[in-house]
């Protein structure tokens, strides 16, 4: 299987009880369905990247990083390689490769989707449509901030930072547990 297969696999099997997500999904698929490259940082129009949402052990805080090049506090995540065999793999590789943490596990359903313009390594604007993963740490994870990474810091789930972007703020309250406000 292919990334790229790996990716409208992934999609189309993925149902959200939200109808936007749901849209943004269909729209996504057509331009997988359009580019073969889709899953390349290459491809200039725009490109699929896989982001995770790192949760603690007991589901209540969110590892954020401090993005050099965005300024903001951000989930982890970033383009999929050409070593990437699907993209739940290309999301819990950049999620540990980001945070340092051994032992993470991956919920293989999409949380949430979003697309954003973007001027990133290719150097002109672009789009990422970033699928977005829940991803668990192990008990007692302790974590090493990358040279990708300004910082990194733990944040509680329900108050996460003042200039959190519509995206992370959307993939936060799709990955809340029952229960937490």
């Amino acid at each position: 299987m292919t990334l790229h297969q790996s990716a409208v696999d992934v999609l189309s099997a993925w149902h959200p009880e939200d109808p936007a997500q749901d849209s943004v999904r269909h729209a996504v698929l057509a331009f997988l369905d359009a580019r073969a490259d889709a899953c390349l940082r290459e491809c200039v129009p725009g490109h699929i990247t896989a982001s995770a949402l790192v949760l603690d052990h007991d589901g209540t805080h969110a590892l954020l990083t401090l993005h050099p090049r965005v300024g903001r506090w951000l989930q982890l995540g970033g383009h999929c390689e050409p070593s990437d065999d699907t993209l739940v793999a290309a999301a819990l590789r950049e999620a540990t490769e980001e945070s340092g943490i051994d032992g993470l596990t991956i919920a293989p359903t999409p949380a949430a989707l979003h697309v954003h313009p973007v001027t990133c390594s290719l150097g002109v604007p672009t789009r990422h449509l970033d699928v977005q993963f829940v991803v668990r740490a192990p008990a007692g994870a302790r974590i090493v901030v990358s040279d990708e990474s300004l910082d990194l810091k733990w944040w509680p789930l329900a108050e996460l930072p003042d200039d959190t972007d519509f995206g992370l703020a959307q993939l936060a309250h799709a990955a809340k547990p029952p229960g937490l406000a």
